[in-house]
């Protein structure tokens, strides 16, 4: 399995600003118009805030993200028991 991408990781930044109620950067308002265009996210008159599908992709990319750290622990204690076996 690959490593989640950085575009998954930029992506997951941005929906976890949004469900935190901080104010994207102006580098952030392509991506923020383009979420609202695929229903990930919702504006208002109190701001943007993320939809039923911006949640859920918000915490697969959560998982994602815990399972890729596990996966990696996993493998560095192989590799550190294969080091120390004659």
């Amino acid at each position: 399995m690959d490593p989640i991408s950085l575009e998954d990781l930029a992506l997951l930044e941005v929906l976890q600003s949004i469900d935190q109620g901080v104010e994207l950067n102006a580098g952030q308002s392509e991506v923020r118009q383009r979420m609202v265009e695929s229903g990930l996210a919702v504006e208002n008159e109190e701001g943007i805030k993320l939809t039923s599908a911006g949640i859920e992709l918000c915490k697969s990319l959560q998982h994602r993200v815990a399972a890729d750290t596990q996966a990696a622990k996993v493998l560095q204690q192989r590799e550190d028991e294969a080091a120390q076996t004659p």
